[in-house]
């Protein structure tokens, strides 16, 4: 396991619980707050780990759809804004 894997397991579950909420209420401005949050306490690898085996892997398919669309959202134009 590296560095950032340990690191990534030494994240206590009081960390990852706000953004389970954030992504359960559909709050994508207070996710992306709370990530902030985290990446500047930790690093942005650290994060990875933990948003790729921890966090998606315990969402439902809505929860990720909506996840992604939000992203994306953020830095596509939307095809109903080309209409």
């Amino acid at each position: 396991m590296t560095s950032i894997g340990i690191a990534a397991t030494q994240i206590s579950i009081s960390t990852i619980i706000p953004l389970l909420i954030a992504i359960n209420d559909r709050d994508y401005l207070q996710f992306k707050e709370l990530e902030k949050t985290f990446v500047s306490q930790n690093n942005v690898e650290v994060w990875q780990d933990v948003f790729n085996f921890r966090i998606l892997p315990a969402l439902d398919h809505q929860s990720k759809k909506w996840l992604l669309e939000a992203w994306c959202a953020e830095g596509i134009v939307s095809v109903k804004d080309l209409v």
